[in-house]
């Protein structure tokens, strides 16, 4: 009979010893060495660990794609990543969550938010029959892709999958957001009363335009122009569910102009207290005047003022000026740009230890056509869904 080999010396050190070893490797290196075997894993997941880990080590600050079909139907999906500090890309695999089709839509604090529809579909179950309970079964959960925890949310109706905008914070806070209406969730809510969706009419005058949420408030561009010329807006509204949400359009004489000079803008969340506002930047004030760049500016929500942030190198800009519409996606001081048939993405990166604040992603995965979304994912061991 062959003998077993006798354990790894590793094995015998004491815990205390182990654990002080592994807390001085990046928290990149904690979650490989976790899959390394169940020793690992079981040492590297205890709370004392985790609790020490979360308080010292910095957050693992990756973007992440969305998958652009909404048509998937793979069960054992991953989760797209880049790392921008190490520029290489991770993948992390959904299949531990028991719904199909798992759509990645936003991220906060250490939990990734996405829409999926249950596996429990009959043997006997045509397709079409699948097709239609998926549409009106569909789920939004949250996520720790890093544990491999999660929590299913209370159950929307099928529209609100198909058109709203998914917002969420810090504090476990989610909005679904469309024209006509919004959906505001608080999981930490202690009310029994309260953990359910509270539904709230929206008073916009047009379909909101990449909304964020920053502290207590929501923001959105609304289109208040004429059908042959559009006009951008910037609104707000208080984040609560005790009282209506009201939106009202955000103005100041000294703003001026900026919100002419960019075509097609969109918000994206800054760093603290401050959003982003990103778009083409007209040559004129022309109806059909070309775009010379894409400009970043910054809105500082407690002095009301604006500044450029950042302005896309001419020969990079190049490729969006042949490619047409763009796609924005970020947060903080990294933003994404992605165009079709360019096949890489542009990153804008204030973070960046080394190099410049402007380079390109290659080696995207994804499904050719190159129109990207994305979000932020700042990865945490210590993030409970």
């Amino acid at each position: 009979m062959e003998q077993q080999p006798p354990p790894p010396l590793i094995y015998h050190l004491p815990q205390d010893t182990l654990h002080h070893i592994f807390s001085s490797l990046p928290l990149r290196q904690i979650i490989i060495c976790r899959s390394l075997s169940k020793f690992f894993n079981n040492l590297l997941t205890t709370p004392s660990f985790v609790h020490h880990i979360s308080t010292t080590l910095p957050p693992l600050n990756l973007l992440a794609l969305r998958h652009h079909n909404h048509h998937h139907h793979h069960h054992n999906h991953n989760l797209h990543l880049f790392d921008p500090n190490l520029n290489h890309w991770l993948h992390f695999p959904l299949n531990f969550l028991p719904f199909n089709s798992p759509l990645p839509v936003a991220s906060s604090h250490g939990l990734i938010y996405l829409w999926a529809e249950p596996t429990n579909n009959g043997p006997n179950s045509s397709q079409t029959q699948i097709q239609a309970q998926a549409q009106s079964t569909k789920s939004l959960l949250a996520c720790n892709p890093l544990t491999r925890q999660f929590r299913v949310l209370p159950h929307l109706g099928s529209a609100w999958c198909r058109h709203g905008t998914v917002l969420v914070d810090s504090v476990n806070r989610v909005m679904v957001l469309t024209e006509l209406a919004a959906l505001y969730f608080s999981g930490n809510d202690d009310d029994d009363n309260r953990r359910c969706w509270q539904k709230f009419s929206s008073n916009l005058p047009s379909k909101p335009r990449s909304p964020v949420l920053v502290e207590d408030s929501a923001f959105a561009l609304c289109d208040v122009g004429s059908p042959w010329r559009s006009q951008w807006k910037l609104f707000s509204c208080r984040v609560s569910a005790t009282r209506s949400m009201t939106w009202s359009r955000l103005e100041r004489h000294e703003w001026g102009d900026v919100f002419d000079i960019l075509k097609r803008p969109r918000l994206v969340r800054g760093v603290g207290n401050r959003i982003l506002m990103i778009g083409g930047l007209k040559s004129s004030f022309s109806l059909n005047s070309p775009c010379s760049t894409i400009l970043i500016l910054r809105l500082d929500l407690r002095s009301m003022d604006w500044d450029e942030a950042g302005r896309m190198p001419p020969e990079m800009f190049r490729c969006f000026q042949d490619a047409g519409k763009f796609k924005v996606f970020g947060a903080g001081d990294r933003v994404c740009f992605s165009a079709k048939r360019i096949g890489k993405l542009a990153l804008w990166d204030r973070c960046a230890a080394k190099g410049d604040e402007w380079r390109w992603i290659n080696n995207v995965p994804g499904n050719g056509d190159g129109l990207y979304r994305g979000f932020v994912f700042e990865g945490r061991l210590d993030a409970l869904p």
